[in-house]
């Protein structure tokens, strides 16, 4: 019972729509704009980079504001399982982001309020993610690819820490392999997500995205 409450605390903190709520305030529906996608990433293409920055640390913060009450509520009385508990809270924070039932499951990718229970699971996690994303952002600049890594990093290395006695080691062989599993079913509706990106990405057409002007500039050119 406890792990459908975390769920769904995590869902209703997920629920809040930053990119949708802060183009609302600006005029616009940001899903009818650029790639349609209530997220970071669009909102930056669409209304520059200081837009992207605040809808990113939006979408980052209620997620990991879900984990901390978790933690706050559970932690003492479900301390052994604490960690399978905030993967159950991040996984409702990122559906909630996905799909939000008031804007017809219309949302955005998930990536944001990953990072945010990245940010709030563990420090040992945190390199991992920062480097798989930020190393081929910066350097090839596909957004959508850093994604995909982070997400394919962080379960290679959630199963051998897990595996290993590295951290988790309240936790059953039972309870590991379940964390595993709310972890891959993230990871496959993160690539499920992404798939048109990973079509593009396979044919070399993807599109680049730039913390400068020149994104705009490159955006409003494709449009």
């Amino acid at each position: 019972m406890v792990r459908v409450i975390c769920l769904v605390i995590g869902y209703v903190f997920g629920l809040f729509q930053t990119a949708y709520f802060y183009g609302k305030a600006h005029g616009i529906d940001i899903r009818e704009h650029g790639s349609g996608n209530a997220g970071t990433t669009n909102t930056l293409r669409v209304l520059g980079t200081k837009a992207g920055l605040i809808v990113f640390a939006g979408d980052c913060l209620k997620c990991m504001a879900a984990v901390w009450l978790v933690r706050l509520l559970f932690g003492g009385t479900y301390h052994n399982i604490i960690y399978l508990l905030c993967l159950y809270t991040g996984a409702g924070a990122i559906l909630g982001h996905n799909y939000p039932f008031y804007l017809k499951f219309k949302g955005g990718k998930g990536i944001a309020a990953t990072a945010g229970m990245v940010l709030s699971f563990h420090p040992w996690f945190i390199l991992t993610g920062v480097l798989l994303f930020f190393v081929p952002f910066f350097t090839l600049h596909y957004v959508s690819l850093g994604s995909l890594l982070v997400y394919a990093g962080l379960m290679i290395q959630l199963v051998v820490f897990g595996q290993n006695g590295w951290l988790f080691q309240e936790m059953t062989q039972g309870q590991l392999i379940e964390m595993y599993i709310v972890f891959g079913c993230l990871l496959v509706m993160a690539y499920w997500k992404h798939r048109e990106n990973i079509k593009r990405l396979l044919q070399g057409k993807e599109r680049k995205t730039y913390l400068t002007k020149k994104n705009k500039v490159e955006t409003e050119g494709k449009e």
